[in-house]
Formats: C-alpha cells, structure tokens, sequence
C-alpha cells in the first residue's frame, strides 16, 4: 500500500514557562522597545479583567467572559495586525481589541446590556463580540472571500476557542476559506475547556491544528502563554494572507485560569492543583521575567505601570457608568420598515414601565 499523503504538525515555542529563552528570537523580540507595548498591553487587559468580574458581582454589568491567562493570544495576535485588516473575534477577546483600539468603556457598554458599545470608534470595520459558537468563522470567511474580490491586501482574523472547533460553523467556514484561498487567519486558543467539557472529551483528534488538514488549509500549534512565538506565527501567517496564498490556521495552548464566565463555577468540574499548575505557566510573568533578564523592567516601573493601569480603568469604568442608558425604543429600532403590530404592543409596554411613553 502506498502514500497518497502525509502531514505533520508543528510547534513553536519561544520563551519557556520562566520566560527564558530556548531558541533564537526573532528580531522584534531583541528589542525591548519592541516587547514593552505588549507587555503593558497584557498587564491593562488583566487589570481590566479583574474590575469588570467585580463590577459583574455588584450588579454594574451582566455575564462577563474573563480572559486571564490568555492576554498573549489577543496581545499577540493583534499587534501583529494592520489597521486596515478585520478582527473577528469571539466573546473573550478583549484584549486583542483594546489593542485594536476599542475602549475599556466601550467593551464596558456591551457587557452592561448596551448594543452601542458594539460601535467602536476607532476599529469600524472589526466585528462585534460573538457569543454563538463558531459562527463568527463563516462571517471572517466571507469578509476575507469580500477582500480578495476586491484586490485588497487585508486580512480576516478570526478568533474563537477550542470548543468551536467542535462545531460544524468552523468546518464549513474554513472549507469554503480553503477552496477559495481567501486572507483568513484562524487563531484557535486552546484553553483545555468549552465550559465545563475538557479537550480530552471533546475530540480525538491529537491536535487541534490538524483539523486544518481536510480543508487543505496549514495549520501549526505555538505556546499560547509565549507572546513570542504567538505574535510571531501571527505575522507569517498574516503576511502569507495578504500575498494571496490563502487561509492559516494556529493554535495556540493556553489555560483558562477563571471561571467560563461569571456565571460559571469552575470548581465543580476541575481541581485546583491542575489551576495552580497552571498559573505557573501564565504569559504575563513569562514575559516580565524576559524584559528584566534583559535589564528592561524592574520593580519601580512594574509599580508606575500598576498604578497607571488601574487609573486608565477607573477612568473607562467612570466613562461607562456616567452614561445614560438608551430608550427603550432602541430594541425595537432597524428591525422592520413598519413595526409589527406584536412589537408595538411590546414597545409601547416598555416605553410604559419605563415612564417614557409619549400621550397621543
């Protein structure tokens, strides 16, 4: 019996768990200059992470998606982009959108109910928050397919979590980005839960990035947790996009260190050994240990960035409070060219409760 076919997969890993290196970096990660935006980039996400969980507990916002232990991927991936190119992301990918230039405030909107924080300012052309599984890999799909129609150099990112790559929305999505060799990028981060289901339960298949084979799409894995080697198969994959050579797929391993969201308990399904063991492993003290071996960072400016940090996301979170709420008629607006009678029953009993209702 012969060959028809053989692949393999391929894994890139940097900086080790204590931030060390353990193979020749690239150029823009000899360069402190280079690594010290990203740094403070993963370091705000984080502290923004931590007062959104709050401001979910005491009622200020509803169900919130943190995202420690995972600020590499968004950081990472992010940077590597252009300003013209599309952001696809998932639910828990805001760190990767403040890069891309959406606010604290803005994300702050969404998670509170408010559909205008979905209109970012400075990112237009970026999707909003997907929270059904997967789907957003059809949408960057057709925004990539719409780009080479066009002759454009641009690039769709789409990021989504590895219990998507259990759903049929990301084969047919990366099938048809394969067959038409669209500018798609695929970042997987792998986090080792969908909810409460590990990766073992999940799927059989010995990577994720493999998933990309059928599709005739590449696909390789990198340490999630080493903003290097993320960043860096960002950029290959993004320029290899852009010069018409079709879709990519990485994933990247992680750890979902909190809870799914906030409204998840994670203890009841997994020990807290495993989490410990994990923390051990984050990206944030990789990558501070990395720029102090290189004499770039030290404890006095890891407070001023402290202190900075926590002053940017009190004043988004002031920003997100003083804003008035929208009318109830914002729910009901752009649905129809003539609301049907069933809605304006509906609106007019929210415009009552709310006491904005008009007297004819």
């Amino acid at each position: 019996m012969g060959t028809v076919a053989s692949f393999e997969i391929g894994y890139t890993q940097y900086l080790d768990a204590r931030g060390e290196p353990k193979q020749d970096l690239p150029a823009f990660a000899r360069d402190p200059a280079a690594l010290l935006p990203l740094y403070r980039a993963m370091v705000l996400a984080r502290h923004f992470d931590l007062k959104a969980i709050a401001l979910q507990r005491t009622g200020k916002i509803g169900t919130f998606a943190s995202a420690i232990g995972q600020e590499a991927i968004g950081v990472g991936v992010a940077s590597a982009m252009r300003p013209e190119d599309v952001l696809v992301p998932s639910y828990r990918d805001h760190a990767a959108q403040f890069v891309r230039g959406v606010t604290m405030t803005e994300s702050l909107l969404y998670w509170g109910g408010d559909e205008r924080g979905s209109h970012f300012a400075a990112a237009p052309h970026d999707f909003p928050n997907n929270v059904p599984i997967a789907t957003q890999v059809c949408h960057a799909a057709g925004a990539a397919y719409a780009f080479r129609l066009r002759g454009e150099a641009r690039a769709a990112v789409c990021l989504l979590g590895d219990g998507g790559t259990s759903k049929g929305d990301f084969y047919e999505g990366m099938n048809l980005a394969g067959a038409w060799r669209v500018p798609m990028v695929l970042v997987v981060s792998n986090n080792q839960w969908a909810i409460s289901m590990p990766r073992a339960a999940q799927t059989a298949a010995q990577t994720l990035a493999q998933k990309a084979i059928a599709a005739g799409v590449p696909g390789r894995q990198v340490d999630g947790n080493d903003i290097v080697a993320v960043r860096q198969a960002a950029a290959q994959a993004l320029e290899r996009a852009r010069a018409g050579d079709g879709p990519s797929l990485i994933e990247a391993i992680t750890y979902r260190l909190g809870d799914h969201t906030t409204a998840d308990d994670a203890s009841r399904y997994r020990d807290e050994a495993s989490v410990k063991a994990h923390w051990a492993q984050e990206p944030v003290l990789r990558l501070r240990n990395y720029l102090a071996s290189l004499g770039a960072w030290d404890a006095a400016r890891e407070e001023a960035l402290i202190k900075d940090c926590a002053q940017q996301v009190a004043q988004a979170v002031e920003a997100y409070l003083a804003t008035p709420m929208p009318a109830p008629a914002a729910m009901f607006e752009h649905l129809y060219a003539t609301l049907p009678a069933a809605l304006a029953g509906q609106l007019a009993m929210a415009q009552r409760f709310a006491g904005t209702d008009t007297p004819p």
